[in-house]
């Protein structure tokens, strides 16, 4: 397995648009050797590859699937007048995120 990079951190960072500094770029670093320490502990339990998946963190876990039911709504005429403000048969919303242009 390949080591994280300096050059890598700084990339993916970049990608995600949260440039690092020098010192967050060590901090991230330094966590990723820790976990690839413990990916390298995990490769060497014997028989770990005959361990099934777990689908959930508790043992007890249960779950019962409902029916699908369909039930009926509100007209599309009734949302729209208890809406401030609307677009044709869409109810129009503020934006959540903005968009810069650079």
């Amino acid at each position: 397995m390949s080591k994280f990079t300096k050059e890598m951190v700084d990339s993916y960072a970049d990608k995600l648009l949260i440039g690092l500094t020098e010192e967050e770029n060590k901090l991230v670093l330094n966590e990723f050797d820790i976990i690839d320490q413990n990916m390298e502990l995990i490769t060497k339990i014997p028989n770990i590859s005959n361990v099934p998946p777990m689908t959930h963190t508790l043992d007890d876990f249960t779950y019962e699937l409902r029916n699908d039911e369909c039930t009926p709504s509100i007209s599309i005429e009734d949302a729209l007048a208890n809406s401030d403000s609307t677009e044709g048969r869409q109810i129009k919303v503020p934006n959540v995120v903005e968009v810069t242009k650079q």
